[in-house]
């Protein structure tokens, strides 16, 4: 713990920093930072030689600032839900790291496609504008509200509050943001779930995090091409693959059907009779699910019927047993 510290604590969804802290070229590396009564905690894996020297605190930058990029879509995100979906929509809990943010809100029903593309394009939007941060500091809670700041359900507020401002966005915040919405760069929602009655999650990246997904969207869909050989329409070429597999896949299971008849005509054949109990036992090269139907249908055709078929299928075997009831 120390008497002053840039390090954010985690609270308010946004994870702690990370980064060092050094003094007489010694470092010492902080993997998190905790509020505990009102202390900022630091947690080590090992602490300084000295801890009464005076430190040098250094907070790893690039997390920061896309914990940042994150935190401030957030804000946006929480604002675009509300305009698309209705103003009942409230955040029931968020989490915010450097490599994705989540949001958890109120809601009836499954946000469709079409309200996720809406939401996802105000948020676009938003960033493209690049608004300024509007940030007030220990502003009196009465004037915050007035202001439209949104006061989370079951969070402890005090006299004054800091305002989070971003255009028509106006929320009680207490992490770190981005100076303008710019710097949030690119947004993509990832995944839309339910986790309660009543209540949804979104979950999306930002920044970094955004370009990598386009990156690796973009080479997937290069290798696809390339595969088939550089077609003009991607998809066309796809669904005529799918079609044409359908249609394989059909002959494959017809053919399947005539060879398990046949194998059953031969196999009826080796069937032996003794004390009003028919036996077979062979080995055939089929499936386990055309073995199955074929000791099914002989079953049907003996009162007292014991069969064994072992079954080689490519690089699988199988031992299948029916026995009649009798």
């Amino acid at each position: 713990v120390f008497n002053l510290t840039p390090f954010y604590p985690e609270g308010g969804g946004q994870v702690g920093d990370k980064g060092y802290i050094e003094s007489n070229g010694e470092k010492a590396f902080i993997i998190d930072t905790k509020k505990e009564n009102n202390l900022i905690v630091h947690l080590m894996e090992k602490l300084p030689s000295n801890v009464e020297a005076t430190f040098k605190a250094v907070v790893n930058k690039k997390d920061r600032q896309l914990s940042a990029s994150n935190h401030s879509a957030t804000h946006l995100l929480h604002h675009a839900l509300r305009t698309v979906l209705g103003t009942h929509v409230e955040q029931k809990g968020s989490l915010v790291s450097p490599g994705y943010l989540r949001f958890d809100f109120s809601h009836f029903s499954k946000v469709t496609d079409e309200e996720l593309a809406k939401i996802e394009a105000l948020v676009i939007e938003e960033i493209r504008k690049n608004i300024a941060l509007d940030e007030r500091r220990n502003t009196p809670m009465e004037e915050a509200k007035a202001l439209g700041a949104m006061a989370l359900f079951g969070e402890k507020y005090g006299d004054t509050v800091r305002v989070i401002k971003f255009g028509d966005s106006v929320e009680l915040c207490g992490g770190t943001h981005v100076q303008t919405t710019g710097q949030i760069g690119l947004f993509k929602i990832t995944t839309e779930t339910a986790v309660a009655a009543g209540i949804r999650r979104i979950e999306a990246i930002t920044n970094e995090g955004a370009e990598n997904f386009y990156k690796e969207r973009t080479e997937t869909l290069a290798k696809v091409a390339e595969s088939l050989k550089n077609p003009k329409d991607i998809v066309k070429a796809v669904s005529d693959l799918q079609a044409k597999n359908m249609q394989l896949q059909k002959e494959i299971e017809q053919l399947q059907k005539e060879r398990a008849m046949a194998v059953k005509a031969q196999l009826k054949a080796n069937v032996i009779e003794k004390d009003d109990v028919a036996y077979l036992g062979e080995i055939v090269h089929l499936d386990a699910g055309s073995i199955k139907d074929i000791l099914f249908q002989l079953k049907g055709e003996y009162p007292s019927f014991y069969g064994v078929l072992g079954g080689i299928a490519a690089d699988k075997c199988s031992l299948s047993i029916i026995v009649s009831d009798e």
